[in-house]
């Protein structure tokens, strides 16, 4: 395996963690696997092609904002409603009430 392969496997195992009605950010992720490469998180969510089963649609830009997301942002929105998070003007209401963090 290469090492991006190695990192991409390292998010989807975190996204795993992330239980239903919660969020997480790009750079808590990063921090997370002990690096600042918020945007390779980014990369490698961009990457995942187990949508269902790898729920990257539950990690958000750190203002809130949903940011992108394979199927559109519409999409990952409904989802995002689906569990319970509350969204406004593209952006999680109350992010502090939906965070997750991991486990350190």
């Amino acid at each position: 395996m290469n090492q991006e392969r190695d990192f991409n496997e390292k998010c989807y195992e975190l996204l795993n963690q992330i239980p239903k009605g919660k969020v997480t950010t790009y750079k808590e992720m990063a921090n997370a696997l002990g690096t600042k490469a918020w945007r390779a998180v980014g990369t490698a969510m961009a990457k995942n092609t187990n949508l269902i089963n790898t729920p990257c649609h539950r990690v958000v830009r750190s203002d809130g904002t949903i940011g992108e997301y394979a199927l559109g942002t519409n999409k990952k929105s409904e989802l995002l409603r689906s569990e319970g998070v509350e969204i406004l003007n593209n952006k999680i209401d109350n992010l502090d009430k939906y965070f997750f963090r991991f486990d350190a």
